[in-house]
């Protein structure tokens, strides 16, 4: 049986990401000074325009214009040309405290919010992701980087890269399709930035075995895309949440991350179900595996949890579930300890994906033997 996937992932320059960037920033900003602090940074980007709304609540000061503009820079919004402009944009700030009654349920070593949480790991990439979504990621941060570098100096920041797959009987057959959109200075022709963008970008990073004769490759299909970032499109924190996730296989809870401090628990939920599913895959229980808890505000012990391996586990579900809810931490506080979430980790997992990463916590597979030595 056929059937496609599809995966979106989109640069950092991307009006949406780069809000989500800017909260993240903001986020480690806090936590480098006050591993206790409370955020919920939330950003809005428009036509020389960036407001930061949410709540805060901490003793640490920190210079929010700066580490706004400080962040556009980076991303390459440094010239007036671009419609957007690091030193130039106007910087609004409303931030409130936290509310006196979330911060009371947080105490009390309750779930900072209510929230589903799910993980997803599956024996395809190196990671233990989805390839498509893996491939998406790879082509949009090579396109950055390679913008950063100079080796491609006549792309703009804003982009995104669509991944088309075929399934067959649920393993990936081949890329069926990848089109590629990239902001770009207006002296290049397409046809021209469509052959370097293939021969440099894309067919480096398409996996051999899952590249077939058909996969077709469009570079900017629509044509010029000269116009763009905030100037030509509003961006707002947490559009991305099915491209920060998992790609078109849908496990996404619902809830963005950018901007929470680790006490929200669609974050570090979404985390630890992550850690467990990668976890049960390494270790060769599964092939595919998917974790969701559910958490009530003020509620330390989930409300929910359960645990799918799609026909795959070599133990049945009551064993699995009953010895992952010994080994591994389920309440909120217990999870930001056991991962040690009060750390400015989180603006390396605004762009390019929440998950694969191999330098964050919740992607290490040291639970495998234990695992192991529990089920076998």
């Amino acid at each position: 049986m056929h059937n496609l996937r599809m995966a979106e992932s989109v640069c950092e320059g991307h009006p949406d990401k780069l809000a989500d960037l800017i909260a993240d920033k903001l986020l480690d900003a806090c936590l480098e000074k006050d591993p206790f602090a409370r955020t919920s940074f939330e950003i809005m980007i428009t036509t020389g325009l960036v407001v930061v709304g949410g709540e805060l609540s901490t003793e640490a000061f920190i210079d929010i214009q700066r580490i706004v503009r400080s962040t556009i820079k980076e991303v390459g919004y440094t010239e007036p040309n671009l419609g957007f402009d690091a030193d130039t944009c106007g910087v609004i700030q409303t931030i409130d405290e936290q509310s006196p009654e979330i911060a009371l349920g947080i105490s009390s070593e309750g779930a900072g919010d209510t929230a589903i949480v799910v993980g997803y790991a599956v024996r395809e990439a190196p990671n233990l992701m989805p390839w498509h979504i893996t491939i998406a990621h790879s082509i949009t941060k090579t396109v950055s980087e390679y913008r950063k570098i100079g080796k491609l100096p006549f792309l703009r920041p804003d982009g995104k890269c669509l991944v088309v797959m075929d399934y067959e009987n649920g393993k990936p057959k081949k890329v069926k399709a990848v089109y590629l959109y990239v902001q770009h200075d207006p002296d290049i022709g397409l046809k021209q930035l469509e052959e370097l963008l293939k021969e440099e970008v894309i067919l480096k990073l398409l996996p051999d075995h899952l590249v077939a004769p058909d996969t077709k490759i469009e570079v900017n299909p629509s044509g010029r895309f000269v116009f763009g970032g905030p100037a030509a499109d509003t961006g707002i924190t947490g559009r991305k949440i099915v491209s920060d996730a998992y790609g078109d296989i849908g496990y996404s809870g619902g809830s963005a991350f950018s901007g929470k401090d680790p006490t929200k628990t669609d974050r570090a939920g979404s985390y630890i179900a992550r850690y467990i599913a990668k976890n049960i895959v390494a270790a060769g229980i599964a092939e595919a595996c998917l974790v969701r808890i559910g958490y009530a505000f003020g509620l330390s012990e989930p409300v929910g949890f359960d645990i799918e391996t799609f026909g795959t586990s070599k133990v049945d579900k009551e064993t699995l579930q009953k010895v992952v809810k010994e080994i591994f931490p389920l309440r909120p506080l217990e999870i930001i300890e056991f991962l040690n979430l009060r750390r400015p980790i989180y603006s390396q997992t605004a762009v390019y994906g929440q998950f694969g990463k191999e330098n964050l916590p919740w992607e290490k597979t040291d639970m495998v033997e234990l695992l192991k030595e529990k089920l076998f």
